[in-house]
């Protein structure tokens, strides 16, 4: 989803390094097709949430990214990411 973000940003005025990274996205989606998040049945039940911002990190356009993630058991939940 990073990649997609981040080369939908050029899509105005794309270069040939923009379109050779795009054909990368569906083989890189294709190899990882078998991974997965695995949720453990039992055990000690512990909700973890993570979080992290930065204040105009991108310095095209000085927009600040922050997001989140949630686990319970060790497996994600929920998660978010936005500019």
């Amino acid at each position: 989803m990073f990649v997609v973000s981040l080369l939908s940003k050029f899509m105005a005025c794309p270069t040939e390094l923009h379109s050779q990274a795009t054909k990368r996205v569906p083989r890189y989606v294709k190899g990882t097709l078998d991974f997965g998040v695995f949720y453990c049945k039992g055990g000690d039940y512990e909700l973890v949430a993570y979080t992290d911002s930065d204040y105009a990190g991108d310095l095209e356009d000085r927009k600040s990214t922050s997001g989140y993630l949630l686990l319970s058991s060790y497996g994600a939940v929920s998660w978010s990411s936005r500019k």
